[in-house]
């Protein structure tokens, strides 16, 4: 029974997607196949065996190490804030943004992640069916951030076609910056944080070949693109005091938006429970009721994930992360599990306009674009996230 409910939740998923597909006979149904057998290989093992789940928790317990290095800035500037036994938000879990920001700019700098970047966008370029640089770019907005990211292409923007732009901005944001995984640990179980880096990543190859398929061969190559890059080389100080002010406008800016998505469904909650007696975000609940059922929740737990699920649609995934971390002993550890891997991506509508803002501070026109099609690409990548939640709730 279980295996048809997933089954039969891959048949709405990919439904779903061909609804919004711009050109159903380019797909290439062998690579969705491919990509969904190595995606199911990979959740089962990160999450179920041995090695795999050895593997996640040195991966996490070498980023908690960087945050407690991280706590040690923190802790010089902050002083007692951040030492007394109060839970802070902005010093403990978004503060070390700007330290993992500094080290990515270290690794950019000494030339040892774009070599990373590079062999690892070539290897997935053999196996998804898409372009290097599509693959370049899902890498690349991984370890540098989705607004970041886009820098990297400032000399060649103005070229790309619009199904090649919207792959860029579906990969962007459907995947987190390295520089924020740290604090996604500080709020939920951080082998759900490391497992979602990977599936999405595979998610949304498999997405982009049903909702955005394209002849690959026909648009600029990864080559083209690294030839084209220019610009007076930084010095090293120079460099790392930039990633740091980049890093810390991030965390101010993350803490911005939570102030006023907070205090804005605060008072909706409010409202609507005067008005009808049940809160925005129940009702909102309900809606992704379906949704949450077909990815393996149970039918008793359905309304208040979906509740979560779709708090971070509307606000962000912080938001969503402090609502679960608030609800998790009265959730099964199956639906938290769950619920962890869907929160893990930038897919909101707020990331319509970060996006849309960061390229048109590269290129006006593509900026432009990214905006106009701005919901297709909150549908598409919404679906990355709930592709990548079911196909580890059949393995937790």
């Amino acid at each position: 029974m279980v295996y048809l409910h997933f089954i039969f939740g891959l048949v709405v998923i990919a439904a779903l997607a061909l609804a919004a597909s711009n050109n159903r006979k380019n797909i290439k149904f062998r690579y969705i196949l491919q990509l969904l057998i190595i995606e199911m290989g990979l959740a089962y093992f990160l999450l179920n065996s041995s090695m795999g789940t050895g593997i996640v928790k040195e991966f996490a317990d070498g980023f908690n190490g960087l945050l407690n290095f991280a706590a040690e800035g923190t802790n010089f500037v902050f002083g007692n804030l951040s030492n007394n036994n109060a839970f802070n938000f902005f010093l403990n879990v978004l503060m070390p943004i700007v330290f993992i920001s500094a080290l990515i700019g270290i690794l950019q700098h000494i030339k040892l992640l774009p070599l990373v970047i590079k062999a690892l966008g070539f290897l997935l370029s053999k196996v998804n069916g898409m372009g290097k640089l599509e693959s370049f770019n899902a890498i690349s907005a991984l370890m540098v951030g989705q607004s970041e990211n886009f820098i990297t292409y400032k000399d060649i923007l103005g070229k790309m076609s619009e199904r090649r732009m919207y792959t860029l901005a579906a990969t962007a944001m459907s995947t987190v910056s390295m520089s924020i995984v740290g604090s996604y640990m500080k709020l939920i179980d951080p082998k759900f944080v490391v497992a979602a880096l990977f599936l999405n990543m595979f998610s949304t190859f498999i997405i982009l070949s049903i909702i955005n398929p394209y002849d690959h061969e026909t648009e600029m190559n990864i080559d083209e693109m690294m030839k084209a890059e220019s610009g007076e080389k930084l010095t090293f100080f120079e460099m790392l005091g930039e990633y740091i002010l980049t890093g810390f406008k991030v965390a101010v800016i993350v803490a911005a938006m939570l102030v006023g998505f907070i205090a804005l469904i605060s008072m909706i909650n409010a409202g609507f429970d005067t008005v009808f007696g049940i809160s925005f975000q129940d009702i909102i609940g309900y809606a992704f009721y379906p949704f949450a059922w077909i990815m393996g929740i149970p039918a008793h737990e359905a309304l208040q994930a979906g509740s979560i699920m779709a708090t971070k649609l509307v606000a962000n995934e912080f938001v969503a992360m402090m609502s679960l971390q608030k609800q998790v002993s009265e959730l099964t550890p199956h639906t938290v599990g769950i619920v962890s891997i869907f929160l893990v991506s930038f897919a909101n509508f707020s990331s319509i306009g970060i996006l849309a803002g960061a390229v048109k501070g590269v290129n006006e026109e593509k900026g432009n674009m990214v905006a106009r099609f701005g919901l297709r690409l909150l549908y598409g990548s919404t679906l990355v996230s709930f592709l990548s939640a079911l196909i580890a709730g059949i393995m937790i």
